[in-house]
């Protein structure tokens, strides 16, 4: 016989095979194929655990991988919003929420409330873990675009000073990642991959 809550849980499994499916506008390294939000959660994991030596300040580093592996599931309903978008604020909204509240409402109420604790905590991006986990959400477009000779930067008309408002927020997480980066986007410059007005 099996158990109610297992019967939830392959539930909640099953549900978010879907987010293979949304495709993000950013494309794999040195590739023309966009990677999907799976893709992108999991290479997050990996980033955090391999990187977690540079935080700022000591972190759970198990936590921050529930974050980066949870963080997008509520695209399944939600779509994706791209980082650069001028129409649609990249932030909490009220139709994240519904879709955090339907798609872990599958899962028995535990865990229910501790995925959506820790998907409203990263959201907050107030704790030395989801400050981490927002550091790694935003290298791996910056590695991406820059293997990719600009990218979505090119693609969409992106411009630095854009780039390194959206990017800074890294050095809350980690200031020496940030610092990697901020030469990284200033190295974009130079080689006319990201414009600067």
């Amino acid at each position: 016989m099996q158990t109610e809550d297992l019967l939830k849980q392959i539930e909640f499994i099953k549900e978010i095979d879907k987010l293979k499916y949304i495709q993000r506008r950013t494309k794999l390294f040195n590739s023309d194929r966009n990677e999907n939000d799976a893709e992108h959660s999991w290479h997050l994991a990996m980033m955090a655990i391999i990187l977690s030596n540079h935080s700022n300040m000591e972190i759970d580093v198990l936590k921050v991988v529930k974050m980066v592996l949870i963080h997008d599931i509520v695209e399944i309903d939600a779509g994706d919003t791209f980082l650069y978008d001028t129409t649609k604020n990249h932030t909490n909204t009220d139709e994240e929420l519904l879709a955090a509240k339907r798609i872990f409402g599958l899962l028995p109420d535990a865990q229910r409330d501790e995925m959506i604790a820790v998907w409203e905590e990263f959201e907050a991006g107030e704790t030395a873990e989801a400050r981490f986990a927002k550091t790694m959400d935003r290298l791996e477009p910056l590695l991406q675009n820059t293997s990719n000779n600009g990218g979505t930067w090119k693609e969409f008309d992106v411009d630095y000073q854009k780039v390194y408002d959206k990017k800074s927020v890294m050095k809350y997480g980690s200031e020496s990642i940030w610092s990697y980066a901020e030469n990284l986007i200033n190295e974009s410059v130079e080689k006319g991959i990201l414009k600067k007005e």
